[in-house]
């Protein structure tokens, strides 16, 4: 049985997919969505951390070579 994005069981077949969007829209049913592991939580924790103490000018240079990165 195909999984979601967050390790739902999703039915494989059209008709049954289509029945069970249904359902989400009107609420007949929910999905329980797992807890974000440690290591995103201490990821998103330490970023904002190493944010609040870089400069403007330490971030500048940071953020043009991810944009760079990305852009291509």
């Amino acid at each position: 049985m195909p999984r979601g994005p967050q390790g739902q069981r999703r039915p494989a077949e059209a008709i049954g997919c289509a029945i069970m969007v249904g359902r989400l829209a009107i609420g007949e049913i929910t999905e329980e969505l797992k807890e974000p592991s440690g290591k995103v939580r201490s990821g998103k924790a330490g970023s904002k951390a190493r944010a609040a103490n870089l400069t403007q000018e330490e971030r500048t240079p940071i953020a043009n070579k991810a944009a760079a990165r990305r852009w291509g």
